[in-house]
């Protein structure tokens, strides 16, 4: 029972981090212009995504322009593209494969089987939450690195909030896949090859 509650556990957690994944990749979000100096007073922000940049006015309008081009992109925003998608395409694997081995599931019947599926799964949602983080960690070092750059006198810009639902999708979903390969089905009370010679009565510990 506790096996498959901590399988359970580890598999809503890893579905909501796959659910930050997909807000964190389709928000434009990853880069907001940041205003420095005497004068607050500004007429616009820019919100840069993988998908789209987005000019928003004082007076609330916002407009905002897809990206046609993928080679016109920064580098950056063309890796971030790719693995943040690769990350979702992941994440929905993994839930498959899961779902699959998962002791609630009458999908396999083999108790071995069932822990090398779900262990699987678990791998799976690891390289999920590895692709989520490689892009939002290079992002947000570009970012900061530019903002510091003295060379760079315009408006800079800022971590957006999609870089900070990358981490915490990433954390989600490395906790979430811990915890889905942690439990052992033998430990539920399932015979195992190792406590199999128990019921051997010509076993030298069968049946004491």
């Amino acid at each position: 029972m506790l096996a498959a509650c901590l399988e359970f556990l580890g598999l809503a957690l890893c579905m909501a981090g796959s659910l930050l994944v997909v807000i964190a990749c389709a928000l434009p979000m990853w880069k907001v212009t940041a205003f420095i100096g005497s004068n607050i007073v500004v007429a616009q922000t820019t919100w840069e995504g993988l998908w789209m940049t987005c000019v928003v006015q004082s007076t609330g309008q916002m407009q905002c322009t897809l990206h046609h081009s993928v080679l016109s992109l920064a580098q950056d925003l063309q890796t971030a593209r790719a693995l943040t998608v690769i990350s979702a395409v992941l994440g929905l694997v993994g839930l498959s494969v899961t779902i699959t081995g998962a002791q609630w599931t009458n999908c396999i019947k083999d108790e071995i089987v069932k822990t090398r599926v779900v262990n699987a799964g678990g791998i799976i949602y690891i390289i999920s939450g590895l692709s989520v983080l490689v892009p939002v960690s290079w992002m947000a070092n570009t970012i900061i690195v530019n903002f510091h750059n003295s060379h760079i006198s315009s408006a800079k810009m800022e971590i957006g909030a999609s870089i900070y639902i990358g981490w915490a999708a990433t954390a989600l979903l490395l906790l979430g896949a811990r915890s889905c390969a942690a439990p052992s089905h033998g430990a539920s009370g399932a015979l195992t090859p190792s406590n199999t010679h128990l019921l051997n009565p010509s076993h030298p510990m069968g049946l004491r």
